[in-house]
This record gives C-alpha cells, structure tokens and sequence, in this order.
C-alpha cells in the first residue's frame, strides 16, 4: 500500500560557462539514515530522494539494495535503498553518502553482493568494483578490473568474471575472459585463472567454481561450456558442455546447478538446464525461458523476456520452477494481472523471511524504471519509481 508520493525531483547541475562553477549542495536529511548530497560540475545531476512507501516492519532483515544498472554510455549507475524500518524507499543513496566523488557510481551496475560487512557494487563498462559499507553506503575503495561481470565470495576472497578485453560486440575484439582472485583484506587481485570466452555467472561449491561461459561477443559462434575451477589450485580442470549463450548459474541443495542460456535470439530458444555436480552431466531441460533468476528453498522464480528476431515479438514469462521435483510449476506467479503493468521484467528478488516477491521493470532502458511489490501469492502490494534499469538485489541483514 502506498502511504505517500514525494514530487518529481528537479535535475540540477550545469557546465562552466566563461569561468564560473555553479555548485549545488542539498543536505538531506532521512528517517533511518543521515545522508549528505554532494557538489558535481559539468553534468547533469539528479539529486537524492526519498519516498514513503510502508509501514514499518521489524526483523532480521534491515531492508534491501537496488542497484539500478543505467544505459550503457550514460554514467547513470545508481543505488537504492529500502528500509523495512521506516517504509522509506530511498533514491541514488551513493551520490548522498560519497559527496567527494565527482562521478558518482559509474557506467553500467553489472552485479551486487554483500560479503562480511561490506557491500560490492560491480560496474561493468567503468571497469571497476565499488567496495562500500555495507550499512551506509560510504564508499572504502575500488577494485581495477577490465569489463568485469559478476562476483562472488568464498574463503575471505572474492572472484569475478571479466571479459577481459573492450566492452565491445565486434568478435575481433575478443578475448579470453577471466576469473580474478581478490583478496578482501587488501582489495588487491592476487591471482587469475583463464576460462572461456566472455564469462558471466559463476557459483562456488564443494571446493569449486563453476563458472558460464557465454561467448556473448562471438555470435553466431558463442561458448557452450560451464568452465569447473579447483578453488586450492586456482585453475580450470575441466569444461562441462551444456547450450550455447549461457549467463546465470545457482546451486540448489540438492547438489544441482541450475544454468540458464540466452539462445541465440532466432532459431535456438532460451532455456533452463539442471547439471549434477556429482557427475558433472546435464541432467535435463526445461522449456522456459530465463532472463533473470532467484532461488528461495525449493523454488526457482525466474523471469523471461525473449526476444525473436524472426517474428520481432518478445515472450514475456514470471514462472516458478520446483527444483527437487524438477519442473516447472507455474508460468506465471503474478495473480491478480499486474503483469499487464510490466513492460519489460529485469530484476526478481525474494523476502527470505516474508516471501514477498519484487520485480523490476526496466521499461524503455532509458528512463526511470518501476519496482513492484507483491506477496507471496503474487498479489500487488506497492510499487515506486527507480533508477534506470533496476535490475540488482541484495538484502541487508542486522
């Protein structure tokens, strides 16, 4: 239920003109949180808000992150956040907390984990990763990584995939990707490990990496394999075919992976695939397509948005999938028809404790997208406006 609407905020921020620097500083003061606005020159701005959408809840989680992604070559990288707390949605909450960097989060928001204390926004085209805190945003330092894509955790390291060369489409561009090893402690990249080319999602488990190579730039030729790294050597072992185009990869408690492939957007189709990381063997199929993913317990939420380039249509889906039972269970869990509302589904994320589901919607990828609320029987709670491209979630525990 939505409480109250703020009014549309009014960009500000412009060039030098013969000499003078116009500077704007606004402080904002927050229910939950003190953040200040900084000063920025020579481009546009768009000043921190906030929004009051429900009302307070209580438990282990504080709230979540919303990293919105921003068009590619717009610098409009941007981080949300909603307290649980106050029922406040707040806005591009990083420009707030960092008021001494100048350019902001950066070109592209690829990724977002919280590991330790310590949050990790991965900025894929800025070619860098933002390490912040974790409770307020503040920035700590960055990581220098070449068209870097998705991070995870193991062992007081991190490790994430690159591209390793320009972000770039032209396949003459391409390079081997990569999975770089960092050491938390220090921020610093100790090791790497070569894979295939144009890695994306990667899971560790039981000693190991697994990671998807996509081949993303190569088309019509694009990588087929799960590259499997041995975490104590740091070095690929093994590569497990599975389809071409891969992107997401999550591990079930069943001791399965659940590895999407984007096809190739004309004859070979989306689809989701199980592996046995016992035997290291495609178990099976399922005929849906995946954009984006979310496991909670036994259930795989995943959204689809295909697109054909043959008919020029895209599928839109909200499906859940048993991963036990292996199979799908529904095509879509919005029930009341609030799926008729979303343009086009680009992030999913779910309350662990509440089962509340949010999708995002990216609408044209140039303007402000929309976070939906629903309960845990798809049913609209609320829905607020976000940054452009909303697309990453992470939860905030106490």
């Amino acid at each position: 239920m939505r409480i109250k609407d703020q009014p549309t905020p009014v960009p500000t921020g412009h060039p030098r003109q013969r000499g003078i620097i116009l500077k704007i500083c606004l402080m904002l003061m927050v229910v939950s949180c003190l953040f200040l606005t900084s000063c920025r020159e020579e481009r546009e701005v768009f000043e921190p808000e906030t929004e009051r959408i429900t009302y307070p809840v209580f438990n282990a989680i504080r709230g979540f992150y919303l990293l919105n992604e921003g068009n590619m070559g717009s610098n409009k990288a941007t981080l949300d956040f909603f307290c649980y707390e106050t029922g406040i949605f707040h806005r591009n909450i990083f420009a707030s907390a960092n008021p001494d960097i100048p350019m902001e989060l950066g070109d592209v928001g690829n990724d977002l984990q919280i590991y330790g204390s310590r949050l990790y926004a991965v900025i894929n085209a800025s070619n860098k990763i933002e390490v912040m805190d974790a409770q307020t945003a503040r920035r700590i330092g960055q990581i220098n990584i070449p068209n870097v894509r998705y991070i995870r955790f193991h062992g007081g390291y991190a490790f994430a995939t690159s591209y390793a060369g320009p972000v770039s489409p032209d396949p003459t561009l391409a390079q081997i990707g990569f999975v770089a090893k960092i050491d938390t402690a220090t921020l610093e990249v100790v090791a790497r490990v070569y894979v295939g080319f144009q890695p994306d999602e990667l899971e560790i488990l039981n000693g190991k990496i697994y990671v998807a190579n996509s081949g993303g730039y190569m088309f019509p030729n694009y990588e087929n394999t799960l590259s499997v790294i041995c975490l104590e050597r740091f070095a690929e072992i093994e590569r497990i075919e599975v389809a071409i185009n891969l992107h997401r990869v999550r591990a079930d408690r069943h001791g399965n992976l659940w590895v999407t492939s984007r096809g190739d957007n004309f004859n070979v189709p989306s689809r989701l695939f199980w592996v046995c990381t016992q035997t290291h063997e495609v178990g099976g199929e399922l005929d849906i397509a995946v954009s984006n993913l979310w496991l909670a317990g036994d259930s795989l939420f995943v959204i689809g948005t295909e697109f054909n380039r043959l008919t020029m249509e895209t599928e839109i889906s909200f499906g859940i999938i048993d991963v036990n039972k292996k199979e799908i269970v529904s095509r879509n869990f919005i029930t009341d028809g609030t799926e008729q509302q979303i343009r086009m589904p680009y992030g999913i994320a779910v309350n662990p404790i509440t089962g509340n589901i949010y999708v995002t919607d990216a609408r044209n990828h140039v303007t402000p997208g929309t976070l939906f609320s629903f309960d845990r029987y798809g049913r609209l709670r609320w829905q607020v406006r976000t940054g452009d491209i909303p697309a990453h979630f992470v939860f905030l525990t106490r």
